[in-house]
């Protein structure tokens, strides 16, 4: 069941668990997605998918209105041996395999980009040298799609760098072969005026590994969606995140893992520190079970560690069950503020508060940021993480 504690003012924490006596029961988390945006209305704020979206601070990615730019964005790919990487049309094959837009944005993100990257790891290849794809705004609106492939029993790891100023809108899909292990970093690190909507899919083969670590620094707003779907029994999937929200800032995470296979897992961990009048993180966490999928095991967390006052945040993590053969689910969620035994701990040991703060801080990112295993990106977070608090002083 989910769990709050101490939870600030202006801030909820909910969740929810169901249990479905037939499959067919149709909810928000197994309606049919569409590539087609005339399938989805208009948002208007009321919708579920919506409520917590601030939809005009968007820039027009929701109605329609914002159209694409020359030099939006410009997309560069570095990448070891034994990988392909195209340039490819709208016609290609493997262009919206791994999973179909979920709402209205990247409905018109997959029918508006002209180009995509499609990214191969050819079959047993395991690269000593991650794959770095830096999406770098220049102050216009972009639709984007990319492909990531791998093919059986391969090993790659993947870093996606978001910088500059733009209005995006773009999907990334994430393609295991069977046996294959695939680790993805996503660094969103725009410059304060941007805004950025994305789905992320990924459909994970048999005994396949998928890791994705999303992390969430800048941009005006923010709104990520991963979603994974399984491809074959075995399967193994891990969702972490970690967000800073400053002043002003909103940042949503909608996480949607539909186990649709038997003797599949999946583990998400998110956390988010926040700071500032008017930051607003949200985060949601959907785990659909449906009834085929016997001997599932899954388990989704969310914890926020609010700084200042004038922050919100809104978890919220769900589970909808539809079969009773399952090795394990759970969820859970937190919101507090600092610990007050921990800060008297540290300052009576001679750090100023100013220090101990921090330290706090850092101890509440550190088990994510070690997940990463690049140490030149953990350095850059954890340099990120100290200039967001010193920000604060």
């Amino acid at each position: 069941m989910a769990e709050a504690q101490n939870i600030p003012a202006g801030s909820t924490t909910t969740g929810s668990i169901a249990v479905a006596a037939e499959s067919t029961v149709a909810t928000r988390m197994s309606a049919p997605p569409s590539f087609d945006v005339a399938d989805f209305p208009v948002p208007h704020g009321r919708e579920e998918e919506w409520r917590f979206t601030p939809l005009e601070r968007l820039r027009g990615l929701h109605d329609g209105t914002a159209v694409a730019t020359g030099g939006g964005v410009k997309v560069a790919i570095e990448a070891p041996e034994g990988v392909t990487v195209e340039t490819v049309g709208r016609d290609d094959s493997r262009l919206g395999r791994a999973g179909t837009p979920v709402d209205r944005v990247a409905a018109q993100a997959y029918s508006s980009f002209e180009q995509a990257s499609v990214v191969t790891v050819a079959k047993e290849a395991v690269l000593t040298e991650p794959i770095r794809i830096a999406v770098h705004g220049e102050g216009g609106v972009a639709y984007g799609h990319q492909v990531v492939e791998l093919g059986a029993f391969a090993e790659a790891v993947v870093v996606i760098d978001h910088t500059g100023d733009a209005v995006l809108a773009a999907n990334v899909d994430y393609v295991l072969g069977d046996g294959a292990k695939l680790t993805v970093v996503s660094v969103q690190d725009w410059d304060e005026t941007a805004v950025h909507v994305g789905q992320h899919n990924a459909l994970v083969g048999r005994d396949a590994s998928f890791k994705s670590i999303v992390v969430t620094f800048g941009g005006d707003l923010v709104r990520l969606h991963p979603r994974v779907n399984y491809a074959g029994t075995g399967g193994e999937a891990e969702l972490l995140g970690l967000y800073f929200t400053d002043k002003g800032q909103h940042q949503e995470h909608r996480l949607l893992v539909d186990h649709n296979t038997p003797h599949c897992k999946s583990n998400a961990a998110y956390k988010g520190a926040l700071q500032g009048e008017g930051a607003h993180a949200v985060w949601i966490g959907d785990v659909l079970i449906q009834a085929a999928a016997e001997g599932t095991d899954t388990y989704e967390m969310n914890r926020n560690l609010v700084l200042t006052d004038g922050a919100r945040v809104d978890s919220v993590p769900n589970l909808e069950i539809e079969t009773g053969e399952i090795v394990g689910a759970g969820h859970a969620s937190a919101t507090g503020r600092f610990d007050d035994e921990q800060l008297f701990y540290l300052m009576s040991r001679g750090i100023d508060a100013e220090e101990a703060r921090r330290l706090v801080v850092r101890g509440f990112f550190a088990e994510l940021v070690q997940q990463i295993g690049l140490p030149d990106v953990e350095a850059r977070l954890l340099e990120k993480i100290e200039a967001e608090l010193k920000a604060s002083v």
